[in-house]
């Protein structure tokens, strides 16, 4: 980022970061959909967890907003580069000032945390006060495709940034680690919206595998409107009782051949 504002100053650098985020989340998306939707859909239609298509009008809005969120994620990463001037971040831009295993241990610290916050947060605006203002736009597509991974209100948006600019008051991290974070994040969620099961059979009932949620897990979020709130993992869904009771029958059935669809 600072490369980018030395060079062309604050608005540009702020254009060309939303640009980048865009043109990355466009990429892991259109492939996905361009697999599971177009190419191969015959292939993988058993493990389509909607029997129906969402309607086009869905899918251009899934992407409009993306796009507006690109622009939220972007100021985000204006304000870390800020508060790095003012020297009250934690960022740290020399591997060896903390090492190789600190770099690798400060990656999985920020996706627990994150997962944390995005559980906490999510069920917060699944409140039928908050969820009209925040949450609403996500959920209009409640058979969603990988379109739909950055298909936030800009005020859910901020919501779901917030919590990375303030880490980096807290933690120390290298660009890198929030490089790979931001690119996890997205592939996860691009994942989780896909519409399609990825996971074999037998990943929920596996004694290490099962904390990791499925696409089955988001997917039944979005046609159901309760329950499965975690991201990543699903501990937190687990330890607070709001796993959807159909979640391990449904990915069981998914991936044993069973044809079971939630519509």
């Amino acid at each position: 980022m600072n490369i980018l504002i030395d060079q062309f100053g604050i608005l540009p650098s702020w254009f060309i970061s939303a640009l980048f985020i865009f043109l990355r989340y466009a990429l892991f998306a259109g492939v996905a959909y361009g697999v599971f939707y177009l190419w191969k859909k015959r292939s993988f239609i058993h493990l389509k967890i909607q029997a129906k298509d969402a309607r086009k009008k869905i899918v251009r809005g899934e992407i409009l907003h993306s796009f507006l969120t690109a622009f939220i994620f972007a100021l985000a990463g204006l304000g870390i580069y800020g508060l790095k001037i003012l020297g009250i971040s934690k960022v740290y831009t020399e591997v060896s000032t903390y090492g190789i295993a600190y770099l690798i241990g400060s990656f999985i610290v920020l996706i627990v945390l994150h997962d944390t916050y995005f559980y906490w947060v999510h069920r917060l605006m699944h409140q039928p006060k908050l969820f009209k203002i925040f949450h609403l736009v996500h959920h209009k597509s409640n058979n969603p495709t990988p379109w739909a991974s950055l298909a936030f209100h800009p005020l859910e948006a901020i919501a779901e940034i917030a919590i990375i600019p303030v880490l980096v008051l807290i933690i120390p991290f290298h660009p890198i680690v929030l490089l790979a974070f931001a690119t996890w994040s997205l592939l996860w969620n691009v994942v989780g919206h896909l519409g399609f099961e990825l996971f074999p059979k037998g990943w929920v009932d596996h004694p290490i595998l099962k904390w990791l949620n499925t696409s089955t897990h988001h997917n039944m979020h979005h046609h159901y409107f309760d329950d499965n709130y975690g991201l990543y993992f699903n501990w937190w869904d687990h330890w607070m009782g709001t796993n959807h009771p159909e979640y391990k029958e449904t990915f069981r059935a998914l991936t044993e051949g069973k044809f079971v669809k939630t519509s």
